[in-house]
Formats: C-alpha cells, structure tokens, sequence
C-alpha cells in the first residue's frame, strides 16, 4: 500500500482549508449542559497551570535565595542547577507517560503526574539541609526539582491528549478555542500570577534577609495547590471516547506501522517546536536588558514588578489567537503568529542601538512584549494543537510526548548557544552582539513557517477522522483492529485496569 503522509488533506478540500470549518457540522447530540461538556477539558489541560507556575516562579526564588546565601548560592553553580534541572526531568516525564497515557489509560498518566507535582512542589518548599546546612538544603531544592520536572512532564501528553480528546463533545467551532485555553492560556497565567505572587510578598514582608527566606517558601508553596484541586477533580473523569474505542492497551503496538504511517508529520512537529523553544530563549536575554535599564539597582519591588509587565504580553496573544485558530484553523495561525513574530524580531533587532537605551524604554518594552504576543498568538498557542491532533488515538500519547520533548531539548540547546552567538558577534556589550539573537530568531520563525505548511489540515473533527483513516490504514496492512478498544470501559475508565480485549 502507497504511504500518503497527507491522509487527512485530500485534493478536493484543498481550497476549503483556508476557511472555518462549519460550526454546525459534526454535531454530536448530546443531552450535556455546556458545562458537562467543558469541564472535561478543563480537568485535563488545566494541570499546565503548573508548569506556568512551578517553572517560573524558580526565577524569583533563586533570586531571592542568591540575596540570602550570597556566598553559598550566588557564586556557585547552585544557581543554575536549581533553574535547570527540571528540563532533564521534564523530558523524562513527557516520554515516560506518553507511553503511560497510551499502554494503560489517559486519566492514570494525569493523577500519577498530579500526584509528583503535589509532592515534589511540597518537598521543594520544605527543603532542608541536615543541621542547617545551606548546601544541603541547595541539593535537596535540586534533587526535588528533578523529580517535579518528571511530574510537569507528565502533563503534556497525559493532560493535553486528553484533552484533545475531551474537546470532541463541545460545540464544533469552538474546539481548537477550548483546547488552548485550559493549555496554553492556562500555563500563561501561571507565568503571570509566578511573576506577581513573590511581588505582593514582597510588598507584605519587605526585603529583609528573614521576609525573603519566608517569601521564597510560601512562593513555592502555593504551586501545591492547583494540582491538589485537580487531582480530585480527576479521579471523577472518565476515559475520553475515542481512547475507549481505538487504545491498544489490550493488544501488541504496531510501531513499525505507526512510524511508516507518522514519520513525515511527527518530524516536522518535532522540528517546529525544537525551533521554537531553541529561538524564544533569546526574549530571556532581553527580559534581563529591560529589567537591569529600569530597575537600575537592587530593589526587588521595582524588579519584580516589570517582571510581571514583560509577562502579561503573553496573555494578549495567547486569548485572542484562541479564537484565531477556531476561524482559520491551527496551521494557519501557527503560520500567521510567526511570520508576524519574525516582522517583529527584525524590527527590534534593526533598531537596538536607538530602542535599548534610557530614553527610549518604553517603546523597547512594547516592541518586546508584542514579539512575545506573536509567538503565543501563534506556536505557543498551536504548537501543542498540532501535536495533538495530527496522530490517531492509539499512540497520540507518545507521538504528543515525543514532540514535546524534542521542544523541550530545543530549549535546552538555546540557553547554551544564544550567550555563543552573543559572544561570537561582539559581546554583550556591543550592538551587534545583542542584535544577533533576534536575527536568528527571525529567520527560524520564518524557516518553521515554511514546515507548517507541510503539515495537514486540522479541523473541528480531525480526533475521529484521523481515527478511521487510521484503522483502514492497519486493516489494509494486515493487523488486526478488533482488539483495540475495551470491552468494559466503564469497568476500564474509574478503575485504571487493563481489561480485556475488545472483540467484534
């Protein structure tokens, strides 16, 4: 059998892609109030409040920690231990319950991941060294955030499948909209209420040596709520429908098939997001040029605070393009938010000499924060979409965690050859120095444009279509699909064991 790697785009909706998808079409009738049908969605995408949060609040906590242990935190390579080490755990996680989330069940991979980061989030702000040592308490702080990364991981493709999944029973016109807002609008606001949490403290308890030392505690400590609220909210979810109908948890994975069938889609996925992770981390570099201009000193409360200002231009970008991807579909978004984030880049990179001064601050500060709008206008928002909807149920997990990983690495890659870029161009004490990020920035945004539009059509339906072609695909090449599925999924949703095989 010929490999089309376009299944879902056949020539003749070739010119409909550019359009919404009918909102009265695919219709599941349902006896639901809109909130039955919501709050699935909402259950399951919402736990990447938590990687918003927990991941930048460390920012503040590390700062605050370099003010109270100078000498064993601030000259040490604690520092960047303690912001970094949740990358290698994060990959972890998102590979481990990917396959989790595919071989047993989608609402086991979400309360495991909830249960890490309730755990991981209290040890972290509990963290000790024996007999007060401050080098202790440093490396519990490590370790535990280790362990946290692998929860945080746990949610992309557990709670972002699901999700997915969980959209296909709301209203169609509105699927791509709910998705991104208990997603990637979800994990926004945890970059905001992360940047203003530390800030009101601040403000409550001042700036002493002992106010920090509660500060960065109680900062910590409130990231243990949200997945303690979900984690009960959860264990009243039901396996989504498409997973009870097409899992293979009952029945041998036919990964040489699946790759055959995925490989060209899977790559780009994972090339757009690698891309995009590795270019957004030259905005880090900025945040620090903005903030070291208007701050001009030591205090926290001025720091702090434009630290929440440069992170409420995500929220802009990240609600209006939600409705964006329901009327032009994601791939086209996804396009539309980088090729506008490039225009952008190459603005502020043009005009750094004059932008990146006193006088002209503010207009430096808008020019970034739109430049971020864009990019959660567009990939930030899509990205993950994408990622979710461009694989049949039975291994969407995986193919989901797979390309969040290889996003995450890209991140990891870009802290590291950013400052060589910097360095290689003049320094960062020259123009040309901090003109060089975001001329690279621009022309990967540009070049992952260009892979978007290699990808398929994603609409409304795309979950159950996607599906069926699947299945004709397998049958077509021998395997047999009457073992997907469950024979109890009601016995199979509430308890999390594998039961036996569907058979027809």
């Amino acid at each position: 059998m010929a490999l089309n790697p376009f299944p879902l785009e056949p020539a003749s909706t070739i010119n409909s892609q550019i359009m919404a998808d009918d909102p009265d079409t695919d219709e599941v009738p349902s006896t639901k109030s809109k909130w039955e049908r919501v709050w699935p969605v909402f259950a399951c995408g919402a736990g990447l409040y938590s990687d918003g949060y927990l991941n930048a609040v460390i920012g503040q906590v590390s700062v605050m920690l370099a003010r109270i242990y100078p000498k064993e935190y601030e000259n040490s390579s604690a520092r960047s231990n303690v912001s970094s080490i949740a990358f290698a755990g994060t990959v972890i996680g998102q590979l481990l319950f990917g396959y989790i989330a595919d071989r047993y069940t989608r609402k086991l991979a979400m309360t495991v991941s909830a249960g890490i980061l309730i755990l991981m989030a209290a040890l972290c702000t509990a963290s000790y060294g024996a007999k007060g040592s401050v080098e202790g308490l440093i490396t519990m702080l490590v370790v535990c955030r280790f362990f946290l990364g692998i929860g945080i991981g746990g949610e992309y493709p557990a709670g972002s499948v699901a999700a997915a999944e969980a959209t296909s029973e709301v209203k169609s016109g509105t699927r791509n909209r709910w998705f991104i807002l208990f997603t990637n609008f979800a994990i926004d606001v945890g970059f905001v209420v992360a940047a203003f949490v530390p800030l009101v403290f601040v403000w409550i308890l001042g700036q002493s040596r002992h106010a920090l030392m509660i500060n960065w505690r109680v900062s910590l400590g409130l990231g243990i709520i949200p997945p303690f609220a979900l984690f009960f909210l959860r264990m009243r979810l039901e396996e989504p429908e498409q997973t009870k109908k097409n899992t293979m948890a009952n029945t041998k994975t036919p990964y040489w098939l699946c790759f055959k069938y995925y490989w060209f889609r899977l790559f780009l996925v994972c090339a757009i997001w690698f891309i995009y992770d590795f270019a957004v981390y030259s905005a880090g570099i900025y945040s620090a040029t903005i903030i070291s201009h208007v701050a001009g000193g030591d205090d926290l409360v001025v720091g702090f605070g434009w630290n929440v200002v440069l992170n409420l231009f995500y929220i802009p970008g990240s609600f209006v393009g939600c409705f964006i991807s329901d009327k032009i579909g994601p791939r086209y978004c996804l396009i539309l938010g980088l090729i506008l984030q490039a225009i952008t880049g190459l603005l502020m990179a043009g005009f750094y000499g004059q932008l990146a001064t006193s006088k002209y601050i503010g207009a430096f500060v808008v020019v970034y924060g739109m430049f971020l709008t864009f990019g959660e206008l567009g990939p930030g928002n899509n990205i993950g979409l994408l990622a979710s909807k461009t694989s049949a149920t039975p291994i969407r997990g995986q193919y989901y965690g797979i390309a969040a990983a290889i996003g995450k690495v890209g991140a990891f890659v870009g802290t590291y050859v950013f400052p060589i870029i910097i360095k290689n161009s003049g320094g960062s004490d020259s123009i040309r120095g901090n003109q060089a990020p975001f001329w690279v920035s621009s022309c990967l945004c540009v070049f992952s444009a260009g892979l978007a539009f290699l990808l398929p059509h994603i609409g409304q339906d795309t979950i159950i279509k996607e599906d069926k072609l699947f299945r004709e695909y397998l049958t077509a090449n021998g395997y047999d699909v009457s073992q997907m599925g469950y024979k109890n999924v009601e016995n199979r949703a509430e308890t999390g064991q594998v039961a036996e095989p569907e058979k027809n």
